[in-house]
């Protein structure tokens, strides 16, 4: 049976605010009448990255805005070892490598894997800008496959990922969304851009706006 709605999903990996969004999202991914397209940005990647410790408390008050609004951990891990790593640098472009070897590989566990790598960095506090990192995270995931292109990513998979982004950042030009998390609805071969906020009270609201609850 055809799914009756595609929800397009634009993201980045490394996004306190898609993280806050994650559960809804995953809900959303297993609905038995929602076609999940996830869309990387892009965002923290080449010029988007950027040292971690020039704004490190400024992202911490903001997860704590996050948390309170969507129920999300952001653990003292996180704020010790990624917030509080003079060294570290905000910056997907592994995680991004990541999902998107994912979604070549197995596209039905892209979700489940940006949950792992988003878990990974605001649960245990581990650094996800790491391709050791990540790689692990993919394999214990059981996508052997996806990890071994990360630990060594061919032109293929890095023209898909300047491709991907290229594309979703398209996307938001066109729809004028200036942020991610955003959500796409399309219906019949017509979209219409959703409220994002919906998706830090859980995914009943984004149903309701769907026509779904």
């Amino acid at each position: 049976m055809t799914k009756t709605t595609i929800l397009h999903y634009l993201f980045d990996p490394l996004c306190g605010w898609c993280y806050g969004a994650s559960a809804t999202i995953s809900a959303l991914a297993k609905h038995p009448d929602i076609d999940l397209h996830p869309h990387a940005t892009g965002l923290f990647i080449g010029n988007g990255a950027r040292p971690m410790k020039s704004f490190a408390a400024q992202a911490w008050a903001n997860d704590q805005h996050i948390a309170a609004l969507s129920g999300r951990q952001f653990s003292e891990n996180y704020r010790e070892n990624v917030l509080g790593d003079e060294d570290a640098h905000l910056d997907s472009t592994v995680a991004t490598l990541a999902v998107t070897a994912v979604a070549d590989i197995a596209p039905k566990r892209i979700i489940e894997a940006l949950a792992a790598i988003q878990t990974a960095r605001y649960v245990d506090g581990k650094d996800v800008t790491s391709t050791a990192v990540v790689a692990t995270l993919l394999v214990n995931l059981g996508l052997a496959d996806a990890s071994a292109r990360v630990l060594a990513p061919d032109t293929a998979l890095k023209n898909q990922v300047g491709n991907r982004t290229a594309s979703a950042r398209n996307l938001m030009a066109t729809y004028n969304l200036q942020g991610v998390p955003a959500l796409i609805a399309e219906v019949n071969g017509t979209r219409r851009v959703l409220d994002a906020s919906a998706l830090y009270s859980g995914p009943d609201s984004v149903l309701a706006s769907l026509g779904l609850a």
